[in-house]
This record gives C-alpha cells, sequence and structure tokens, in this order.
C-alpha cells in the first residue's frame, strides 16, 4: 500500500514537472492569445539586467516607507480602492517613488473601477520592463520600472482603446506631480542625471 502511494506521488510529480516544462515552452504562444503579442516580456528564468540604480537593501529601507517598501521591493500590494490615487483625476506626472523616473501621464489614466490607478500606456516604451509572474498558481505580467527593477504592479489586456492595456499600479509605487507644481527632490535628482 505505501509503495503504490510512494509511487503515484512520483508520478503526481513527475507529470507537474512536465507541464511546467511545457508551460514554459508555450509562453509566448500564450502571452499572444492574452493579448500581450506586440510587448516584450522578459521571462522570470532569464538573468536580470543590469539596471542604472542600485541600492542596497539597507538603502532601500532607508529611502522608502516600509510599505513602499513591501510594494516596490517585496512585490507586495495595496487592498483595492485604498491606495492615494485611484481616484487622482488631476492633470500631471506619475513618477516612481523608488527613484523618481517618470512613469506615467494622467492623459493615458482611466478609471478601470478596480480600485487601483489604471493607465493604458507608460509614458515612454522604455520607463517600464515587463516580467512573466506565474507567482499565486497563474500567468501574469509583472509591471517594473526600468531604471531599478522597483516593482509596480501588473498589466492585463483588458484596458481600453488605444492599446487594450491596463497597467494596474499600486499608488505606493507611484509619485504625483500634478501639472505646474514644483516635483519633489527624488524626481529633481533623477531628471538631472538621466534626464527623461
Amino acid at each position: 500500500m505505501n509503495s503504490k502511494i510512494l509511487i503515484n506521488g512520483c508520478v503526481a510529480i513527475l507529470l507537474l514537472l512536465s507541464g511546467m516544462g511545457m508551460a514554459s515552452a508555450q509562453s509566448g504562444d500564450k502571452m499572444k492569445k492574452m493579448g500581450f503579442s506586440d510587448l516584450h516580456i522578459r521571462n522570470a528564468k532569464d538573468a536580470e539586467p543590469e539596471y542604472p540604480i542600485v541600492l542596497t537593501d539597507e538603502q532601500w529601507r532607508e529611502r522608502l516607507t516600509p510599505f513602499q517598501y513591501s510594494v516596490l521591493r517585496k512585490k507586495g500590494t495595496e487592498r483595492a480602492f485604498t491606495g492615494e490615487y485611484y481616484n487622482e483625476h488631476e492633470k500631471g506626472i506619475y513618477y516612481s517613488a523608488a527613484t523618481g523616473q517618470p512613469l506615467f501621464s494622467s492623459d493615458a489614466k482611466y478609471d478601470s473601477g478596480t480600485g487601483w490607478p489604471s493607465f493604458y500606456e507608460p509614458i515612454s516604451p522604455d520607463a517600464v520592463d515587463l516580467i512573466e509572474d506565474r507567482s499565486l498558481f497563474s500567468m501574469r505580467i509583472e509591471v517594473i520600472d526600468s531604471s531599478s527593477g522597483s516593482h509596480l504592479g501588473h498589466v492585463f489586456p483588458d484596458g481600453p482603446a488605444p492599446t487594450r492595456l491596463r497597467y494596474c499600479i499600486d499608488s505606493a509605487s507611484l509619485i504625483f506631480v500634478p501639472e505646474g507644481a514644483e516635483p519633489p527632490q527624488i524626481v529633481r535628482e533623477y531628471l538631472s542625471k538621466y534626464g527623461k
């Protein structure tokens, strides 16, 4: 009896592992079917690129509030309808709270009804990087800032025209600067160094 259970358990593990391999090989096809055919999406197993802004864990903890740290550096999330910017309608620019990098314009923001700030495109194609996210037993596309690899949220293929995408972003990962307002120091430093 015990040997039967052991054999069945081993067979189940082998099937699971072979299925994971097939899923990885078929991820490109799955991405196209999900509506992401025009996006460059990095496989989670690929080596991380070198980011221009690299800090130690201790430096990140000093720079960010504990909640920002949990979202930006540990891929946490805020509860729906609790973030500072989900209901923000003023014109302006959204920057990375980790680096000050420009990420999204209010011109691309819309009310998705999900309770998180939602945008149909980033401020520029190179403002964010996209990575396959296979956590929580599902396939999602993680959105990170391209200057430090900090987690911002996820993108889904259920947004409005013209892109049909919904960049679902945590407020905790953003700094909003209204049109005509003086940006905070982190943004000024980023813009003076990288000029974006």
